[in-house]
């Protein structure tokens, strides 16, 4: 019987990538969206689900489990991206941030928990970022809710361990894929304090994701760790430099790291 796996944010971007990828390899694989009618050649079933909204993540994972009778597998990738001076950036569009890329997450694992013990099995993946492994200057907020992701899947692996369920986070580097159309980036405004630099940075940000790998990347590290008996507590897939700043964040005085940093951004 082939596993049941539940990817949230897979309409598009990596998402769609590892359902396709997971599907070829036999896999019965949902996806979901906030508005799956806008996708009708999608390659994978969509249901309906906002991470933000506890109610309809309860409604899609009990949709799921009801039609394909267990969920072996969830991945959450749904996220957003979002760019700026700290100071500059709305409360609201903060808290929105948090809502999709921490607090989103959390609501899926607390409305799948209760499935995976009755099946008394199940792996959660939580796609992390790179990013959230340092704050990286103008995406300070998005380095912050992809870091807390990684340290809250350090605490749930504890906590659900007697489940025989596990838990893992992937930390991507940037990737090929149309994250950069659906960001908030606060506009860079004449005249302010931030005008030049920022401008400057949030320029690099877009060359970066849009020479970056293919998202295929993703997608065989995900069909890796659902093969893999007890896996790792994290992952980290793209390019060796963006892989190896995570080393070398981890050795170097931190002025050495944070002047490297300044240096990269031209800063």
């Amino acid at each position: 019987m082939s596993k049941v796996v539940l990817i949230t944010g897979g309409s598009s971007g990596i998402g769609k990538s590892i359902g396709e990828f997971l599907s070829h390899k036999g896999f019965t694989v949902y996806g979901t969206s906030r508005s799956p009618e806008r996708y009708p050649d999608s390659k994978i079933k969509l249901v309906a689900l906002d991470v933000a909204d506890v109610l309809s993540v309860e409604k899609a994972i009990e949709t799921v489990a009801h039609e394909a009778g267990r969920i072996d597998v969830v991945i959450n990738n749904a996220g957003a991206g979002i760019t700026g001076p700290i100071e500059d950036i709305p409360n609201e569009e903060i808290k929105r941030n948090f809502e999709t890329n921490l607090f989103g997450p959390i609501n899926v694992i607390k409305a799948v928990l209760p499935q995976m013990r009755k099946q008394n099995s199940g792996l959660i993946i939580n796609i992390t970022s790179i990013a959230g492994y340092m704050g990286l200057p103008y995406r300070g907020i998005y380095s912050a809710s992809k870091g807390a992701l990684e340290l809250i899947t350090e605490a749930f692996r504890m906590e659900i361990k007697d489940f025989n369920i596990h838990m893992t986070n992937v930390a991507p580097g940037d990737f090929a894929t149309n994250i950069a159309a659906g960001r908030y980036h606060a506009p860079v405004v004449k005249g302010s304090p931030y005008e030049a630099t920022y401008g400057k940075v949030l320029k690099a940000i877009d060359e970066d994701v849009d020479s970056g790998d293919d998202p295929i990347m993703v997608s065989n590290m995900i069909y890796k760790i659902i093969n893999t008996p007890n896996p790792r507590i994290h992952y980290k897939v793209g390019a060796f430099m963006q892989k190896f700043s995570i080393v070398l964040k981890r050795v170097l005085p931190d002025k050495v790291y944070e002047k490297m940093l300044l240096n990269h951004y031209k800063l």
